[in-house]
């Protein structure tokens, strides 16, 4: 069955073409396409192009439709082209030609439409749950070592004296800029595109204002070409949110990797989650933090290929856009799974606690003797030469005082505020 179908057969290879994997991929859009024709027939009955009698005979049983996919015992059948076309079919074979009327108003275009906003709405709210359990553990574990002492690198170099209270907390407050742009793709999504038809309107007069109402849309698109020209738009926006959230969660594997090798030893995991070598015996492996380093590097490739894919469409629909269902759903499905992971492992990990004690980290408090002597009186620039002298001579003896006093450093983290500030984003999500 083919929604747009004119009695006559379509070349198997084309057809075989032309589907791709919409019909695997659209097992994920069903429940939304039940909601979304079940606010249009609504909106329909309320127009008079359904009775009163038929409308709730079609919602019944849409209702068991429904059902039947939070059962898993919905597919989309061989023959069927896609599931805006197997639930029609179902709602035909069922109830005969009163099945027929659901399209009355609607094109497949903004079918299509509804369903993917409704997809990556709750897929925006899921990252956002998934991101806000991450930031959770890490605010957690940032109280918990803030007094354990590791260095800070820069150039890979040693640096200065840190804490695994900053560590672990950086990770979390970049989380919150992550965050808003879960959020702006949650906004972007929430918009409601049903009744622009094929992006042009319809005769019909279409009550889009209850249809907004209904699938609890914030906005509706009011520019009918507009809300057609969003596929693509919305799917970009994602790809910057998915993007965000693959860097910091990427950055962070790479240090555990880093940190969790013997020559550096801060941190270690359970035995139980690492892997060995079938050559050396000794090797345990955090390949959990490998693989979502590599899956994260390779998430935020999304922007591009969406870019790619919609870059420099004229107006209209165009086939092409199909195509973005092969890159952002197993992506949204990826993200969650990294997220879900990193949480599993971070909740095990162990903290070394006397990093600092061996003498190869005495150079880290370089800058704290030269502080100290700036704040005794010396001018900053003769504290700094002397020290560096000291250093360059192999006389070099550090105090080991630490004089890190304000907001956001070492033992004054700022977790409470960063904790409001992640809250002032999430607010902006409705249902997380």
């Amino acid at each position: 069955m083919k929604l747009w179908d004119k009695g006559y057969d379509i070349d198997s290879l084309i057809e075989n073409f032309t589907v791709g994997r919409d019909r695997e991929l659209d097992l994920q859009l069903a429940r939304y396409d039940v909601e979304g024709t079940i606010a249009h027939i609504t909106m329909l009955e309320s127009i008079g192009l359904l009775t009163s009698e038929e409308l709730p005979v079609l919602i019944e049983e849409l209702g068991h439709i429904a059902a039947d996919i939070e059962a898993g015992r919905f597919e989309i059948e061989d023959g069927i082209e896609d599931v805006h076309s197997e639930v029609e079919h179902l709602l035909t074979q069922r109830l005969g030609a009163l099945g027929k009327k659901i399209h009355s108003g609607r094109s497949r275009n903004d079918q299509v439409l509804v369903d993917l906003k409704l997809f990556y709405r709750d897929a925006m709210r899921q990252m956002a749950r998934r991101v806000r359990e991450l930031f959770d553990l890490l605010q957690s574990l940032s109280e918990k070592h803030k007094d354990v002492l590791m260095p800070g690198y820069t150039h890979l170099q040693m640096a200065m004296p840190s804490s695994f209270g900053l560590w672990f907390g950086a990770y979390a407050e970049t989380l919150c800029d992550d965050m808003q742009l879960i959020a702006t793709a949650f906004h972007i999504a929430n918009q409601n595109p049903l009744g622009s038809a094929a992006g042009y309107g319809s005769s019909f007069p279409l009550n889009r204002t209850m249809t907004t109402r209904l699938l609890d849309f914030e906005d509706l698109h009011y520019n009918v070409v507009a809300a057609q020209m969003s596929r693509g738009k919305t799917e970009r926006a994602v790809a910057y949110a998915v993007n965000a959230v693959a860097s910091t969660l990427g950055r962070l594997a790479m240090d555990l990797c880093l940190f969790n090798s013997q020559n550096f030893a801060f941190v270690k995991l359970p035995d139980q989650f690492t892997t060995g070598s079938s050559i050396m015996p000794h090797k345990k492996n955090p390949d959990v933090f490998e693989l979502i380093r590599g899956h994260c590097n390779r998430l935020q490739s999304m922007v591009n290929e969406v870019s790619l894919l919609t870059t420099n469409l004229p107006v209209g629909y165009h086939r092409d856009l199909q195509l973005l269902k092969d890159t952002t759903f197993p992506a949204i499905s990826q993200m969650d799974s990294c997220l879900e992971m990193a949480v599993h492992a971070l909740r095990h990990i162990e903290v070394r606690h006397d990093i600092l004690d061996a003498p190869m980290y005495d150079l880290l408090f370089t800058v704290e003797d030269v502080n100290r002597l700036t704040l005794q009186g010396m001018p900053f620039r003769e504290a700094y030469k002397k020290v560096a002298q000291e250093v360059q001579q192999g006389t070099y003896q550090p105090t080991r005082q630490l004089h890190h006093t304000h907001e956001g450093s070492l033992g004054n983290l700022c977790n409470a505020k960063i904790a409001r500030k992640m809250e002032r984003v999430l607010s902006q999500i409705k249902g997380v």
